[in-house]
């Protein structure tokens, strides 16, 4: 069907007929009073009945309709997906006679087409909705759900009806999405410490719609330990995943009920044909900014930019290194689809050609036709966009970089191009931007400790805040706690796996208050277990003066660590010992940023390693750049070797894998913030001060009742018809 540029409007209306009509008539659907209350309410209304219950203190009531607003929420977006799935083919067949040799655009065939879909939509979403309940939200109830306020509520809520470990799920849940949460972040420490709370309460809810992001991190994962099969596997899932969130995204921006655009006087939209059309426009964007919603992590202002192309990139390689030559082609002839242009992509190309030995016309080296699908829609898109910018003064940004020029009519080019520019200039000088690091600490401080040297610094080192001193300890010491090592429990603070980092090495661990209650069982000397405490001082003593912390600096966490070689489990091992990684926050090397929030420990401010031993092969600390390849420097342990740097993104590090013996050191991480203090290692100094015996101390910090508070006011607001406006709270520290 030609596009008739003189006849743009009405053409751009009946997309929308076909398009968006089944979506508008939803709303007329009605059902008697007998059955309703079996049908999913308004989740909005369900969500303020719940905080008016909260603020009235009535917990159990609370609690039960703020999770009744979740789970109907989630029902109404399945109800949509399965009405969709169900009728998308009604009508089909007097919708292929629409472009037939007998069909014409005006044919009442394309009506007969949407009324069949219309109501089907209508009868099948009306037999589980009440009519209320397919009423569109207001956009405050939208960013609430969004910036998963409920569960700022229900950590409260829960905390009130005694139920910890749900309590500690809901903070843990609304602080993914909001890392900067400072008092939920106390929160979550707090429930970490309290009785009854276990690993599995820190779980995100809401993981469900974001499982391309957990595919995402474990195919990087397998990628910087070489581990090529695995990392194919990965990203094949992760690029299914992503198109398939991409997909339920777009079918909620069809299903979902739209308003019909206001009246803008004579020379705004004020006819059918324009109304129409501007709603099917919005419609298209709609599905446009999926992309967008797909690619943004939960908490983030941004998205990750090329998302779908970058994991096309990560895929082709790693199945080349993997030996899986025809698949390489595969996708990296989907990629091209992208960026049909791209030199280096079809330089790989070639070198893939040659590889397979001419063989270039094999059903498994055809792009995957799920990306043929969803880039020819997306174009399809962008052309009526991008006409609609041009006669009907429709606003729309394009979410993606890969948009062809030829797409973009010529009037807009020259705009389009000087934006595109713009973007490539800033990306640019993100690139050479000069690494900053804002840790607040100064290398060069003095070492108030006689024997003890610096071996490494800065310059040295090629980077910023990074330090070796050597002489921390002495040769007798180090044997000493090589001996109490000896005592260390398997997978000791990695929730008890052997191997968490690798299945070539074993790992064992011992914490400082471990080693006292060994100690009061008699199985180890307790001048040892003191020695391990003692170490971690005099490692704090002498950073705290070379990095001339301007605060106070206290010890967060002090961890005994060995990592042995498996016999017979080396011979061609490509991993690392440990990854490449950032203390503080969340490395992700493709596009060198780094994310401060959880899982990653993010009050820590600065770390050390403090070796006991060399007689190993392998195990060496290396530093990187952001991009997780470019190794910056190298540390080789040996006995009373420290090293330091600070926690954040301007030293990502990693160890080389243990290929043969025991490597064994004192890793230690500090805070500026006297809350993230090792508790432990006060609790074993108390009972070192009661000769030995275990103290009994009140919990001073247990938990009082508040109110929940996000960032915002503490009046509930009511904005929209009927009341459908954003709900705020008041304080939600525990």
């Amino acid at each position: 069907m030609a596009l008739n540029p003189n006849h743009f409007t009405v053409y751009v209306a009946f997309n929308f007929v076909i398009v968006a009509l089944p979506c508008l008539t939803l709303a007329a659907s009605g059902s008697g009073s007998s059955g309703v209350l079996s049908l999913l309410q308004p989740y909005d209304f369900l969500y303020y009945s719940g905080v008016r219950a909260y603020f009235g203190e009535e917990w159990a009531k609370a609690a039960e309709l703020l999770e009744k607003s979740i789970v109907t929420k989630e029902s109404l977006l399945r109800v949509r997906r399965q009405c969709h799935e169900d009728c998308v083919s009604a009508g089909k067949e007097a919708a292929s006679k629409v472009d037939s040799e007998k069909g014409s655009l005006w044919d009442l065939w394309v009506l007969d087409w949407v009324q069949q879909k219309a109501e089907c939509l209508r009868f099948c979403i009306g037999r589980s909705v009440t009519p209320t309940g397919q009423l569109p939200v207001s956009t405050d109830i939208e960013y609430e759900f969004g910036t998963r306020n409920p569960y700022n509520f229900l950590q409260v809520t829960y905390y009130k009806l005694e139920k910890l470990q749900k309590a500690a799920s809901a903070a843990h849940t609304y602080f993914v999405a909001n890392p900067s949460h400072l008092e939920m972040r106390n929160n979550i420490e707090k429930y970490r410490r309290m009785e009854g709370v276990t690993e599995e309460a820190f779980q995100d809810r809401e993981i469900e719609n974001e499982k391309h992001w957990v595919l995402y991190d474990s195919a990087l994962q397998y990628e910087a330990s070489s581990d090529w099969v695995k990392a194919v596997e990965k990203w094949k899932a992760c690029v299914n995943e992503t198109i398939q969130q991409i997909k339920e995204c777009r079918v909620q921006c069809e299903v979902a009920p739209q308003r019909l655009p206001e009246d803008r006087g004579v020379d705004g939209v004020d006819g059918a044909f324009e109304k129409a059309a501007a709603l099917s426009l919005s419609l298209l964007s709609c599905r446009q900014s999926c992309v967008t919603q797909v690619a943004t992590r939960p908490g983030r202002i941004s998205a990750q930019e090329d998302f779908l192309p970058s994991q096309l990139e990560h895929q082709h390689i790693a199945q080349f290194k993997a030996g899986d030559i025809s698949g390489a082609v595969q996708t990296l002839r989907s990629l091209l689809l992208f960026y049909p242009s791209d030199k280096d992509s079809l330089d790989n190309l070639q070198l893939y050609y040659e590889t397979l030995g001419g063989d270039t016309e094999s059903p498994g080296t055809q792009p995957a036709e799920e990306i043929v699908t969803y880039v020819s829609h997306s174009l399809q898109e962008k052309k009526l966009l991008y006409f609609g910018m041009e006669n009907l003064d429709f606003n729309f940004i394009d979410p993606d970089l890969w948009t062809p020029e030829d797409v973009v009519p010529e009037s807009l080019r020259d705009s389009w191009r000087a934006e595109k520019e713009k973007m490539n200039e800033k990306m640019k000088e993100g690139e050479q931007q000069e690494e900053v690091d804002d840790s607040g600490f100064f290398a060069g401080g003095s070492v108030p400790q006689v024997g003890v040297t610096i071996t490494m610094d800065d310059e040295l080192m090629n980077g910023t805040n990074r330090v070796v001193l050597d002489g921390v300890m002495t040769e007798k010491e180090c044997d000493r706690i090589l001996q109490l090592a000896t005592s260390g429990s398997a997978g000791d603070g990695y929730r008890g796996r052997r191997s968490p980092h690798t299945p070539h090495e074993t790992f064992e661990g011992l914490t400082v208050l471990r080693a006292l209650k060994l100690a009061q069982d008699g199985l180890v000397n307790q001048s040892d277990a003191k020695l391990l405490h003692e170490l971690g001082e005099r490692a704090r003593t002498l950073l705290h003066s070379y990095f001339r912390s301007p605060s106070g600096l206290f010890i967060s966490f002090t961890h005994l660590v060995c990592r042995s070689a498996v016999a017979g489990d080396q011979e061609g091992r490509l991993d690392l010992s440990h990854p490449v990684h950032v203390d503080n926050c969340l490395l992700e090397p493709e596009t060198k940023q780094c994310w401060r929030e959880p899982p990653a420990f993010t009050h820590r401010d600065l770390s050390a390693v403090l070796y006991l031993n060399d007689n190993f092969d392998g195990g060496e600390l290396f530093f990187t750049n952001r991009d997780a390849k470019t190794v910056t420097a190298r540390v080789k342990p040996s006995c009373g070797r420290l090293v330091g740097f600070s926690s954040g993104p301007t030293n990502p590090h990693g160890v080389t894998a243990v290929t043969k013996g025991r490597r064994c050191a004192l890793a230690l991480w500090f805070t500026k913030e006297k809350l993230y203090r090792d508790m432990e290692r006060e609790q074993a100094e108390e009972m070192w001060a009661a000769g030995g015996h275990t103290v009994v101390k009140k919990d001073e910090e247990k938990a009082e009742g508040a109110a929940a508070r996000n960032a915002r006011s503490q009046a509930t607001k009511e904005r929209g018809k009927g009341g459908r406006g954003r709900v705020t709270g008041g304080k939600d520290e525990l």
